[in-house]
């Protein structure tokens, strides 16, 4: 018969240790770990918060209002641009009355929509890579699809993210080599 009150002794497991090191290091990688994770959350906020911004700034820019497009964008001191037209880097914005009113003259009528590809983030620096599509009345042309590849980069600087650095293409469609190749060496 079989005594209801006895207990079973489950066979005894042999004791893991670890070293102390090894202990120390899994503590800290999962405070770490939930950190890194919390961080990301305000990572991500701020990338939302800037491709609405770049929505934003990019339609008020083809529709030539740019008093408004100066208005919502804060540049960084050492920015960097590289214009869809080629050429190289250059370096600051003139966001004066002048500039400002001959910008609005070039870039008219537009309308323009965003195509997220990718977005990087950290605390400190947000990069968004995207397809702006988009169409106006650009220098002159008549309307005409005016849709550019962008990398933006944003840089945190105390509160505020500021644009660090803008590189825009016309290249959204696929090109041959021989049209590729004939750009390359500065012929159309």
């Amino acid at each position: 018969m079989i005594d209801p009150i006895k207990k079973t002794t489950q066979p005894k497991q042999p004791l893991i240790t670890i070293p102390r090191r090894a202990a120390i290091t899994t503590a800290v990688a999962t405070a770490l770990s939930c950190a890194l994770s919390a961080n990301s959350t305000g990572a991500d906020d701020a990338v939302g918060k800037l491709l609405r911004l770049a929505e934003d700034k990019n339609a008020a820019f083809m529709r030539g209002e740019m008093d408004r497009w100066a208005g919502m964008i804060s540049f960084a001191s050492d920015f960097t641009l590289m214009q869809p037209f080629g050429g190289g880097a250059s370096h600051g914005f003139d966001k004066s009355p002048k500039r400002l009113a001959e910008l609005s003259q070039y870039f008219r009528n537009g309308v323009a929509s965003l195509e997220v590809a990718k977005t990087y983030a950290s605390n400190d620096l947000v990069v968004l890579v995207m397809i702006e599509r988009q169409h106006g009345e650009v220098g002159g042309l008549p309307d005409q699809d005016w849709s550019l590849r962008v990398t933006e980069v944003y840089r945190k600087a105390g509160a505020e993210w500021q644009l660090a650095h803008r590189h825009a293409d016309p290249l959204v469609r696929r090109l041959p080599l021989a049209q590729t190749a004939a750009i390359a060496r500065g012929q159309s």
